[in-house]
């Protein structure tokens, strides 16, 4: 008998401790999620789809809501599924506007012949199937601001520490 497993993580980098019980939380929850999906019988790629987009869905994490941000201040996003079954894949790179991302890149790999939209095209295909666009506001949170703040602070001192005098 087929038992459903999945795993997810939070990705690749260093908590703070005050977060640390927040980001298994949250990883814990993805995982119920796409684990609830497949007992449902749903595929693995709707469970998938539904473990990232909880993770997408929670500010611990840097995609989604609570992105890294770009030097404006803004969010690109980025996602990708391959389908293990048939190795069809879609993605989508540098979209503005969109809470979840990886939703979106089903879509590219179900409704297109593309495997890969990027910003304006990716921003356009997502309105023509209905998703409507959220303000970047509802993207950023305040520790993506600070983020950016220190890595603009680094990149500053940086450039005085090695520019040619």
């Amino acid at each position: 008998m087929f038992k459903p497993t999945i795993i997810v993580h939070g990705g690749a980098r260093t908590f703070d401790p005050d977060v640390r019980d927040l980001v298994q939380a949250g990883v814990k929850d993805a995982a119920r999620q796409g684990h609830a999906v497949m007992s449902r019988g749903g595929s693995a790629m709707d469970a998938v789809v539904a473990a990232v987009s909880a993770m997408e869905d929670n500010t611990v994490f840097n995609a989604g809501h609570g992105s890294r941000l770009t030097l404006k201040g803004e969010v690109e996003a980025d996602a990708i599924v391959i389908d293990g079954r048939t190795l069809d894949s879609g993605a989508v790179c540098g979209i503005q506007g969109c809470s979840n991302p990886v939703q979106l890149a089903r879509l590219v790999m179900e409704k297109t012949s593309h495997c890969l939209l990027t910003s304006t095209g990716a921003r356009e295909f997502m309105e023509s199937q209905g998703i409507a666009a959220v303000p970047t506001s509802e993207l950023v949170t305040d520790r993506a601001r600070r983020e950016l703040e220190q890595h603009r602070e680094f990149a500053s001192t940086l450039k005085h520490l090695v520019a040619p005098r």
